[in-house]
């Protein structure tokens, strides 16, 4: 049965279920989602917690045997196993049908992964728990959604804000739920029942959006020149090293180019993608790059990234953060302005 991830607390007090699939992209949900199958499950008697992994040379009998066994510490135990992004495999398929013949109410199994795609979902081993547990999708919250899930919180941690307050945090931490909650339970610590306004949010506010150069990278893909710039004023922020920076760049040009040559010479462009490990959820962002970037403007960047490398290490550029924004938009959209280079007096 599905259960979305608010809906979750009124569901655990109709009754534990056996089997739990927490899936998704977003890992605070995920992570507030266990927890409270973990405080419902100790309420009754789920003392015990013991917890895998899938890795490389994973034994999934070791799952089989501990949802057999006895537990010497509790009469009930809760068995959380992290799928670390991946698919369980034939094995992992024909031990989770193994563990459905021998349901154990004393035993709760917890799995945790990432997006369930609609081939996983229609799997049988996925079918199979479903039909005996709660499927629990945790998506990437936006729009109306943040807003209803921050009034939530604020119900929750008994907060009275504002919606102006409301809205700058949102703004601010954008999307990232850990980043906003965090600063939930700080104003909620500091202000207690105090009417939460707007001034007080912006003078206890850091800018708590987690950017890294992987933000950065996705966001030249889809063309998104104010995210770039956005991300790109963090990692300055932050004194990321410009060379990690310019890494991320170059790597996602070259991939680019690459895949432009292998097009233009009649390559199909799935087979493309497998020769370049292009992964599914990184496929529509590359395409979309592909469809508005030109082998010609691909070689302009490559000619630009080549004159900031050799600039940099000669210490010629003055603002290196305000030249890799150059390059940036031009990933986004056309910008006919030479790379702002400036020898040092």
């Amino acid at each position: 049965m599905r259960c979305y991830a608010n809906q979750l607390p009124s569901e655990l007090k109709k009754g534990l279920k056996p089997f739990y699939l927490v899936f998704g992209e977003e890992p605070f949900q995920e992570a507030q989602c266990v927890q409270q199958i973990r405080a419902i499950a100790k309420e009754q008697g789920f003392d015990e917690v013991i917890k895998f992994t899938l890795m490389q040379g994973f034994d999934w009998q070791e799952i089989i045997a501990q949802y057999q066994s006895m537990s010497l510490f509790s009469a009930r135990t809760i068995i959380e196993l992290d799928l670390n992004q991946q698919k369980p495999g034939i094995i992992g398929s024909n031990t989770f049908k193994k563990i459905i013949e021998l349901i154990n109410p004393d035993t709760i199994l917890i799995i945790k992964g990432a997006k369930a795609s609609q081939d996983v979902q229609r799997s049988a081993w996925f079918k199979a728990l479903d039909k005996h547990g709660l499927f629990v999708p945790c998506y990437p919250l936006t729009g109306t959604h943040v807003k209803r899930w921050l009034d939530e919180q604020c119900q929750r941690l008994s907060l009275n804000m504002q919606n102006e307050a409301k809205l700058s945090l949102i703004s601010a931490t954008e999307g990232n739920l850990l980043a906003c909650f965090q600063e939930l339970e700080k104003l909620s610590l500091l202000h207690a029942n105090a009417l939460i306004t707007q001034q007080l949010v912006m003078q206890g506010l850091l800018n708590q959006a987690k950017f890294d150069i992987f933000d950065l990278s996705d966001a030249l893909l889809n063309g998104q020149a104010k995210q770039a710039i956005k991300v790109l004023n963090k990692l300055a922020s932050d004194n990321t090293e410009v060379v990690s920076v310019l890494w991320a760049i170059t790597k996602e040009l070259n991939t680019l180019i690459d895949v432009q040559i292998g097009l233009l010479n009649g390559e199909p462009i799935a087979n493309l993608f497998k020769q370049k490990a292009i992964w599914k959820n990184q496929q529509a962002p590359v395409q979309s790059a592909i469809n508005r970037l030109s082998i010609h403007t691909l070689e302009q960047i490559s000619s630009e990234l080549a004159i900031f490398d050799a600039s940099y290490k000669q210490g010629n550029l003055i603002a290196p953060y305000q030249a890799l924004a150059h390059i940036c938009i031009k990933f986004c959209q056309p910008l006919n302005i030479s790379l702002p280079c400036h020898p040092v007096n």
